[in-house]
């Protein structure tokens, strides 16, 4: 089954992004503000968490039609065990829902399902739908939506550096060859391209312990919006904002490939201008 069409001005919203520049190949999201959400509003935190499943659904679709390849959502983080025991109980069960409730969808529409962070720590019931899932949208060749669930960006390089010691220890790999790169490979996201657009509802001005070694040269947006109320207008506005920055990596706009003042460099081009050059 292929991924529904936009229709009507929701079309006319993503041509206009896809004929004004390169559509991110990964968007990794912050998703906050569900409890003041619904604070807001007199609800009880878990109602703000399931409005919040809605914009994962309206983001999810949104991004596989303007063609983005990966789309990151933190989820659930390390951190986030502190919270009341009641709420956390909530979450996980909501969780578990959500990946009953979608997994046919998500499989229909091509999604490929993976996830990141210490998965051993999610109720086993959980870890059970997850896995299913995952296996069942494997060779899927649409978007790829990961999900960042008892993850941390501390915990991701802490892992790392483990893995790299006992591959020193065993002398798998020496001391002169450890480089960004195979820090790298070390990492959670090893398979997943760094991101190159960070989204974070709510209005805050922090990253939140979400992928510090991957978001080194990603592009940031602040969207005042709880997440329960980020819809794809939402989307498509920081898209939009992407689209009109020069991403230089460094360098000055002058040493840029085929770029003129003002506008981005298309990312293939310059992912093709970086591995050139890296060889000089």
């Amino acid at each position: 089954m292929a991924l529904e069409k936009p229709t009507g001005h929701d079309r006319k919203h993503q041509e206009r992004l896809l004929q004004s520049g390169e559509v991110p190949r990964h968007i990794a999201i912050i998703m906050d503000g569900n409890g003041r959400w619904a604070q807001r509003r007199g609800l009880p935190r878990i109602a703000g968490h399931h409005e919040g499943v809605n914009s994962v659904r309206d983001i999810v679709e949104a991004c596989g039609q303007l063609g983005v390849k990966y789309l990151t959502l933190y989820a659930f983080s390390t951190e986030n065990w502190k919270r009341p025991q009641e709420e956390v109980s909530l979450l996980m069960r909501l969780l578990l829902k959500a990946l009953r409730d979608e997994k046919d969808r998500l499989h229909q529409n091509e999604v490929r399902l993976k996830a990141i962070g210490d998965i051993a720590a999610l109720p086993q019931d959980v870890q059970d739908e997850l896995l299913d899932g995952m296996e069942k949208m494997k060779k899927n060749a649409g978007l790829t939506l990961v999900l960042a669930l008892s993850y941390s960006g501390r915990w991701d390089i802490t892992n790392a550096i483990k893995g790299i010691w006992d591959d020193m220890r065993s002398g798998a790999i020496k001391r002169d060859e450890i480089t960004q790169e195979l820090v790298s490979s070390y990492l959670a996201t090893s398979e997943i391209p760094d991101p190159d657009l960070l989204i974070r509802t709510s209005g805050e001005l922090r990253i939140s312990n979400f992928l510090i070694w991957q978001i080194a040269y990603s592009e940031l947006y602040i969207s005042q919006s709880y997440w329960p109320a980020f819809r794809r207008k939402d989307l498509y506005a920081a898209i939009a904002d992407f689209q009109r920055r020069e991403r230089r990596f460094g360098m000055v706009s002058e040493q840029l490939p085929q770029n003129e003042p003002g506008r981005l460099v298309p990312l293939r081009g310059m992912e093709r201008f970086l591995k050139s050059a890296s060889k000089l």
